[in-house]
């Protein structure tokens, strides 16, 4: 009995020059968050020469390709497009030198720090593959491209713009993400994979004064303070040891002068938890303990809390993950294997979630895998292999490319091969 994968994979050799050609165009050419104009232009030109019914803007910049094969199971397959406000120091013939308007409205440098171009480049090539095979398989396959993953903020904006009407409902949704391990390798995990990311912006209020007259103030820096000491024993606290949970401060700003006492003072935090219950302890507590500082330090109001951004945790459904974990297998052989929880964070749960599907998303590894073996023999991985979102994050295109688009083509196939 023929193998649908293979069948279809076996065109990857006629399309190989011209996905390594798209990724690099989009590596040279990144976009910020609700700006992927020509990433986006260029996905759907895509789609369409491959006979795809393509419907562009969905929540700013998203796109989404359908292809009817017949009757049987629809398949979605994800892929995010925008790329980091990070200056590219990679070295690379295609590097960026983009620059772009950041939030504050200043000029920022661009980057695909993240792997956005590895993504859409392979859900281009496996969709070009399963238009060309369309014996191999039966179905429904749809083929999206989600704006603003960074920012958290894509997939709700497609789906609050009409997703749910512009494809029909999937049985299953599929997305990958390029990591730091060796490409070629492939990793799956079921049940929990990336946590949830609630970020937050803390504001104190106290009453200022001169530095030499600080019985007349409130110092809201010395809140601060204690607030970032109190805030660490959450983890260590309040959370079991068996459970994982980062409270990380980033940022506290406050005062303008040595000897000034500010009348409040702006700390940011991020908190990673990997379920909804410890999500809502974990931002419980830090809004008991914020209080209860201020209500300690005499505070002359309470603190203002505001979101700053919230990414929901990836929890892999169990089915379908074992599926792709038994495709994988069976085409890529020892290079599938299982990968750690991570502690990066998605919006993509959003997209499945509005349809009611189940989903699974896995890893890719980018590294030269003679690199990322030097490195782990001497025991330096985390201090020579770059990580998403360093300036020096460069996936080596090949055989990342390959694999991204062979991995999306085997997991889709699972369901649409028959």
């Amino acid at each position: 009995m023929t193998d649908p994968a293979r069948t279809v994979l076996a065109g990857l050799d006629t399309i190989r020059s011209e996905v390594e050609s798209l990724y690099r165009e989009l590596h040279r050419h990144p976009e910020l968050g609700l700006r992927e104009h020509r990433t986006a232009r260029r996905a759907a030109d895509a789609l369409r020469d491959a006979g795809y019914d393509v419907t562009e803007g969905i929540g700013g910049t998203g796109v989404v390709g359908v292809l009817r094969n017949g009757d049987g199971p629809v398949v979605m397959g994800r892929a995010d497009m925008d790329a980091l406000p990070v200056r590219e120091r990679t070295g690379l013939p295609y590097a960026s030198t983009v620059t772009g308007t950041g939030g504050d409205g200043g000029e920022q440098p661009v980057m695909h720090a993240c792997g956005h171009d590895v993504h859409v480049a392979s859900l281009v090539g496996c969709a070009r593959l399963m238009a060309s095979r369309r014996d191999a398989w039966r179905g429904t396959f749809v083929a999206l491209f989600q704006p603003s993953e960074e920012n958290g903020d894509g997939a709700a904006a497609m789906v609050a713009e009409g997703l749910t009407a512009a494809s029909p409902r999937p049985d299953v949704v599929l997305a990958q993400h390029v990591l730091p391990y060796p490409a070629g390798f492939v990793g799956t995990r079921a049940g929990s994979f990336l946590a949830a990311a609630d970020s937050l912006r803390i504001t104190l209020h106290g009453r200022g004064a001169h530095g030499s007259m600080p019985q007349a103030a409130v110092d809201p820096v010395v809140m601060a303070a204690a607030v970032v000491v109190r805030l660490q024993t959450i983890v260590s606290r309040e959370v079991a040891a068996t459970t994982p949970a980062v409270v990380t401060v980033g940022s506290i700003h406050a005062g303008s002068g040595p000897n000034l006492i500010p009348d409040r003072a702006v700390v940011e935090l991020n908190i990673r938890t990997y379920d909804e219950a410890t999500r809502t302890r974990v931002l419980a507590a830090v809004e008991r303990i914020v209080r209860a500082e201020c209500e300690a330090s005499g505070a002359p109001e309470g603190p203002g809390f505001a979101r700053i951004s919230s990414f929901p945790p990836t929890v892999n459904d169990e089915e379908p993950t074992q599926r792709v974990a038994d495709a994988f297998a069976a085409y890529f052989g020892e290079a599938a294997t299982t990968v750690e929880l991570q502690t990066a964070s998605e919006d993509m749960s959003e997209i499945p979630r509005a349809f009611g599907a189940p989903f699974t998303y896995w890893a890719i590894g980018g590294i030269d895998p003679e690199r990322y073996a030097e490195a782990a023999r001497k025991g330096t991985v985390t201090q020579d292999i770059p990580v998403n979102h360093s300036p020096a994050f460069a996936p080596v295109i090949q055989p990342t490319l390959d694999t991204g688009v062979g991995a999306m083509t085997v997991a889709a196939l699972a369901w649409l091969g028959g």
